[in-house]
């Protein structure tokens, strides 16, 4: 006799299968192009940024800018755990500088414009260092190209053992700063207990010591006006937003600028979210195999719950109107289980149809 089990709902396929290095990041650029970023988290990383072309990963732009010595530590990419799409010809790629959550290599951590017409460099942003901190692990960023004469980029500061933040950056100046630096909404719920697969998740090393799963402000998403941004640290199962401008205006001190965080409550854990143009927000929940729609009113629906779902990383919206999704088992890593990793091969980038199109930034 069959007892009954749990159900699973949501239809997704599989756009591309990986049987080499875990990928954590994905963007699909507004002619369909697909991007993916391996951070060098301890696997055989040949390059770090790869766009898929026709069933294979090739270098992007260039197998040169992926390839690092100390003479080109600003021009090429270390380890980038993020790459965005704009919709308007370029491609953003996040280079944490910081292999293996190490202190970020000095002049590595930046901010990288790729021109997708080209395949060229067109400009790169680094970070002073009362920006980028020796605890600061950069993680994700969203553009907003109607304000300023170049646009702003905000961008979050994920540190496991240092404040979180989200950090501004004028895209004309290249000038950024350190926003709700330390504060709550940045910082992970020490109370939160993360449960995957059935079990509670936290660094179990090689000696046998263990440590809380504690990561800052991971998740990050723009309203389609571009004047709400939402984030969410990737230690809780909480939502935050700030109004764009009051996080621009460095008139208002960083103390009081928590006056202006709303909470919109739990949506469950996540790494990755996503806005549509209409203003959804599109969030994974790795303890639960699902990922969540949070409408503009705050109302939160499941549009997915699968086993397969193992650690739902990344988001992207295509011009096909579907949602791209990275599941990479981060969970399964060694140093969750004492030097064993558990990852089974493939990782996978899934796809499924949202019939929305992607937040425009301009």
């Amino acid at each position: 006799m069959m007892l009954p089990g749990e159900k699973y709902f949501g239809e997704f396929e599989s756009v591309f299968l990986f049987n080499g290095a875990m990928p954590t990041g994905v963007t699909v650029s507004e002619t369909g192009r697909i991007f993916i970023c391996f951070p060098k988290w301890g696997d055989d990383v040949k390059f770090t940024v790869a766009e898929i072309v026709q069933g294979t990963l090739q270098p992007y732009p260039s197998l040169e800018a992926n390839a690092v010595s100390p003479s080109n530590i600003t021009t090429s990419f270390i380890s980038v755990q993020s790459v965005v799409a704009d919709g308007k010809g370029t491609l953003w790629v996040l280079d944490t500088g910081a292999p293996n959550f190490s202190e970020p290599i000095k002049g590595g951590a930046k901010l990288v414009a790729v021109d997708l017409n080209s395949n060229t460099i067109r400009s790169i942003y680094t970070f002073t260092e009362d920006v980028v901190l020796p605890t600061t692990y950069l993680n994700d960023v969203r553009f907003d190209f109607r304000v300023g004469k170049a646009g702003y980029a905000y961008i979050t500061d994920s540190s496991s053992r240092g404040p979180g933040a989200i950090i501004v950056v004028d895209l004309e100046t290249g000038y950024a700063w350190r926003r709700l630096n330390g504060a709550n909404s940045t910082s992970p719920d020490l109370f939160f207990i993360p449960k995957v697969e059935g079990k509670i998740l936290m660094n179990r090393n090689k000696d046998g010591s263990t440590s809380p799963f504690r990561l800052a402000s991971d998740g990050i998403a723009i309203s389609p006006d571009g004047k709400i941004l939402y984030f969410c640290p990737l230690s809780s199962r909480h939502l935050y937003s700030i109004s764009t401008e009051a996080l621009r205006d460095r008139t208002i001190p960083d103390m009081t600028l928590q006056d202006y965080v709303k909470y919109w409550g739990e949506k469950g854990a996540s790494d990755g979210m996503i806005t549509d143009a209409k203003g959804n927000v599109y969030a994974g929940d790795y303890e639960n195999n699902s990922i969540r729609k949070i409408l503009p009113t705050g109302v939160m629906e499941t549009i997915a719950h699968d086993p397969r779902i193992l650690w739902p990383d990344t988001f992207s919206i295509g011009p096909d109107q579907c949602l791209y999704f990275i599941v990479n088992q981060l969970h399964r890593q060694s140093r969750f289980h004492y030097g064993n990793d558990l990852r089974q091969k493939p990782y996978s980038l899934l796809r499924m149809k949202i019939a929305e199109s992607p937040a425009p930034t301009f």
